[in-house]
Formats: C-alpha cells, structure tokens, sequence
C-alpha cells in the first residue's frame, strides 16, 4: 500500500481549509497513493481550544455532508481510500468523526471518537458526546482498516480490539500541540502499540499557529514491529508518503507469538487483596 498522510493547517476560511484538502488528495494520488488521511478537525480551526460556547453545536455538520460528498467523489475520480476527521452533527449531540471512504467513493462508515478528554486548551467534553460506534475495522480495497482518534490512542485495550478484529493498518488523526508531551512520547506510544499488535500505525498530526495552540505535524508511520518508516517534518504543512506491506503484519511478532497466546478468561481473576488474604511468601 502507498499510504499518504496529509499534514495541514486550518483556518477560519472554511472554504479554502476544504479546496486546500482536496488539492492534497490529487496531488497524493497523482504520486501513487492508495489511501489518504487526514488529521484530526482537518478542515476548521481546532474548536476545543477555546471552552464550548452555547452556538458550538452550530459548528458541527452532518455526515454525510457536505464534506463527506466532495471527498467522496475526489475518492472515485482518484480510485482511493480516504480517512478525513470532522466535527459531526447527529440530532442535538456532536461527535469527533472519522468517516472512511473507499475507493469508489463508497461511505464505508464513521468511527466515532469514544474516549473525551477535557483540560486547558482542549476542552472537548464541552463539544463532543462519547462515541458510540464501537471500535470498527473497514474491509477497504486496499487492506483492513481501524481508526484510533486521537485521545483514544491512548487506550490500548482500544488498540488491541482494533487488533483482534485483524486490522492491518490503524490510522490516528490527530492534534498534537507543541509541547503537549516529552520529546518523542508521541512516536514511543504508537510504536509500541504497532509491536503489541501486529499492525501499522499511521498518525496524521495537524500543523499551524492558532488562538491558544500551535500544532506541532511530525506526522509518522510505524510498522508492526515497532519501527517507525516515515515522519513528517515538524511545523510545516507536507504530504507523508510511505509504501507499507500488510503481510508484514502476520510475520509480526504480535500475530506470532502475542495475541495467539492471550488468557482473557484469566483478565478478570485475580482481583486485588488485602494483605490477610495473601499467600505467606515462601
């Protein structure tokens, strides 16, 4: 698979934020990608740096949408699979959305971020309600495909159902901050989640000054075994092109030897005691 992550910044210029990201597909596919992913709120300024307001329901849009059927038809004129992230309108709750997109412009379906953080400059329990789409893998015409959002890779019996359901590739949009976490943890985290799991991963970082934030890019692909393949550079935007091989994933250790040697029926024992319960040491 030629994988293409697209590291851009966003303005209030809605329109040129979505003409800017369907130029970057063209010019993706037009190098060979096969499937193209976006970071995390890609096409609008990052909204949960500032605390929600009582309008910020009004910044979420549909899906499918608008959007959604522009990426959609690029994707069938350009024969690729495409990961973009919005800020998703259902009803009267919002969403932090991944919708997948396959080749022939297909809605394949929407992850849903699940797991909702909320601290200074990310205020986003005030924008989005907890995903309830479960942890998804897309049979894709380039590979089995899962999405982690952003604050859920943080979760690793996430990545590990992603895992289990046989993704080969999970992509994460993201937005990262300069500064936000130690030199290099970013890259260390999903590296180690690609080794436990037998998987690529591939995050999309968004890049630019903004109100309260500058996002950092430094955009990367680690292969299943732990290595990382490809990165970005950091604070500008890029494409980031990487050829991956799926079947590396079943050479990989996770598929070898990690997840063939689970005990789940043992997770749940076990369960803490206090010192007059346990054993002497002997």
């Amino acid at each position: 698979m030629h994988l293409a992550l697209v590291q851009q910044h966003a303005t209030s210029a809605l329109d040129d934020n979505l003409q800017r990201g369907l130029e970057a597909l063209a010019e993706a596919a037009a190098a060979g990608a096969d499937c193209v992913v976006y970071p995390e709120l890609a096409f609008t300024p990052f909204y949960p740096q500032h605390r929600a307001g009582p309008d910020a329901l009004d910044l979420a849009e549909p899906i499918p949408g608008p959007t959604t059927e522009a990426f959609q038809a690029a994707a069938a004129e350009h024969g690729v699979v495409v990961v973009l992230n919005l800020y998703e309108r259902a009803g009267d709750r919002a969403f932090d959305t991944s919708p997948v997109i396959d080749v022939d412009g297909t809605l394949l379906g929407r992850t849903r971020m699940m797991h909702i953080t909320d601290y200074e400059g990310f205020y986003e329990q005030g924008y989005y309600a907890p995903g309830d789409t479960g942890a998804p893998v897309y049979e894709t015409a380039v590979g089995r495909l899962g999405v982690a959002i952003c604050y859920d890779r943080h979760y690793p019996e996430y990545l590990r159902a992603l895992a289990l359901q046989e993704a080969e590739l999970v992509v994460v949009p993201q937005a990262g901050a300069k500064g936000e976490w130690p030199e290099g943890l970013f890259e260390a985290e999903l590296r180690v989640g690609a080794f436990q799991n037998g998987v690529f991963m591939a995050l999309a970082n968004r890049v630019g000054d903004e109100d309260v934030l500058t996002f950092d890019g430094g955009s990367f692909v680690a292969d299943p075994h732990g290595q990382l393949v490809a990165q970005a550079p950091r604070g500008t935007d890029a494409i980031l092109h990487a050829e991956i091989d799926l079947s590396a994933c079943e050479r990989s250790h996770a598929r070898q030897l990690f997840l063939q040697h689970r005990r789940p029926d043992q997770y749940a024992r076990g369960a803490v005691t206090s010192p007059a319960e346990r054993p002497l040491d002997r």
